[in-house]
């Protein structure tokens, strides 16, 4: 007992004295805790059960990288978010994430993803073909449609309508927000199950599988190739020679949903914040694209060498990483800088704090890119936007190549202004903007030409 009081403790009554502003947003509370408890404190979220909360990105480096076969996720993602998106690449542990791993990881090769920039481009500029000049607008839903039309596009062609469309990303954000509801009032449980509530989430679930069920059965009876995500997980084999089953395809397919859409959507809307802030950045991105369009009409080549554009998404990710806390349960206990954690602790790394954390970057809460002008090498150990280990992110390059497409199609075209102040967050599952307002003005074409 001794042993684990070397983390900070912070009271299950001042958990729940602030329950109602941790509803709304968590991250006032935990920096708090954390200015005042440490890098590393405990919280008791009930009479038996705590979170240990930690910015030490030392520690998340050695659960994340160094001794990670000694943790897996929490119930968080194993148990609460699997009844919503099924067991798949996110959700799922052990030898059955081993197996999905290397049977789903060549699809995300770059060069299987070449194949498919042609298409996210479309699907981009479509979008920004809604964006009214000379208006105060919420960037947001425009950025959130984008990102889920791209995932569309990548994973069925064109084979999903537009209805079938709008009510998937309609369940896939539902059941997110209820989710949040359930992860933030652990105390209402009981209501959420008796009064029905999860079971009317859960029936929304089953209908987006209804949805893509059909669209893999039509796309199976046309025998029409795409070379589409979709092909490329029909033709993917374990080693055993079988095939993935359809009820494990759908999972990975909604997987894919909430994971590739949600996060890009939240970084291209803060990095459009961002630039309307620092126009400086926005010339310096739109003339880089400018010299790449002329050198070469091919996406790869913009996608690879385009350093500006890139260094602005990485800060961007820095300052506002999409998914702001990775959790991890240990199995054997362990030590770690003096401090003692027993079997099972429940770990919730803050990444958000740990990309602003004063003593690992200079000036945190200011918009710097060139400090990735290296290309980030020298901040690996503490930079975590896609996590780390050999649970990283399976969609990094997918998401990288779609965002400096956005951001250099979005530059080519328009000029930004900030409407607001400051950038407003709205922490969820993952951290989300909120009142994304700017003004676009059209970019004179003409002086790409001279």
């Amino acid at each position: 007992m001794e042993k684990e009081k070397s983390i900070p403790e912070v009271s299950l009554a001042k958990f729940l004295k602030h329950s109602a502003n941790i509803l709304k947003n968590p991250l006032p509370f935990h920096k708090k805790n954390f200015e005042e408890k440490g890098d590393t404190f405990r919280l008791k979220i009930g009479f038996s059960k705590s979170v240990i909360f930690s910015r030490d990105a030392a520690l998340v480096e050695y659960v994340l990288q160094k001794n990670q076969k000694n943790f897996v996720k929490s119930e968080i993602q194993t148990k609460d978010l699997v009844k919503y998106v099924g067991k798949g690449l996110l959700t799922s542990e052990g030898e059955h994430w081993k197996k999905q791993r290397k049977l789903i990881q060549p699809a995300f090769h770059k060069k299987q993803l070449a194949n498919l920039l042609d298409s996210i481009k479309e699907a981009i500029c479509a979008e920004y073909e809604k964006i009214e000049t000379g208006k105060e607008i919420d960037i947001f839903p425009i950025m959130n449609d984008l990102a889920f039309q791209t995932v569309v596009k990548s994973l069925f062609s064109s084979a999903a309508n537009q209805t079938e469309i709008n009510r998937l990303q309609y369940i896939t954000e539902a059941t997110q927000q209820m989710l949040v509801k359930e992860l933030r009032q652990p105390y209402l449980g009981w209501w959420f199950s008796l009064s029905g509530k999860i079971d009317s989430y859960l029936q929304l679930t089953e209908e987006a599988r209804s949805i893509l069920r059909t669209i893999v059965h039509e796309r199976q009876a046309s025998g029409n190739r795409y070379d589409d995500l979709l092909d490329m997980l029909l033709d993917a084999k374990y080693d055993d020679g079988n095939f993935m089953d359809e009820e494990q395809l759908i999972d990975e397919i909604l997987i894919l949903f909430t994971a590739g859409h949600e996060t890009t959507s939240n970084s291209l809307t803060f990095t459009a914040q961002l630039l309307a802030f620092n126009p400086e950045w926005q010339e310096k991105v739109y003339k880089e694209v400018s010299v790449l369009k002329k050198e070469s009409d091919d996406l790869m080549h913009l996608v690879t060498k385009a350093p500006f554009t890139q260094m602005v998404l990485e800060e961007s990710m820095r300052m506002y990483p999409p998914a702001y806390f990775i959790d991890r349960v240990n199995l054997e206990e362990f030590e770690f800088e003096g401090k003692y954690f027993e079997p099972g602790s429940n770990l919730l790394f803050s990444l958000h704090e740990v990309h602003r954390h004063p003593d690992l970057w200079e000036e945190p809460d200011t918009f710097k890119p060139d400090r990735f002008a290296d290309g980030g090498r020298q901040y690996s150990s503490q930079y975590f936007p896609f996590g780390a280990g050999p649970r990283k992110c399976i969609g990094n390059n997918f998401a990288m190549f779609e965002m400096i497409i956005a951001v250099a199609e979005l530059m080519n075209d328009y000029k930004l202004q900030p409407v607001n102040e400051e950038i407003e967050i709205k922490p969820l599952i993952t951290l989300k903007p909120n009142n994304a307002i700017l003004k676009f003005e059209k970019r004179n074409f003409l002086r790409l030409e001279s």
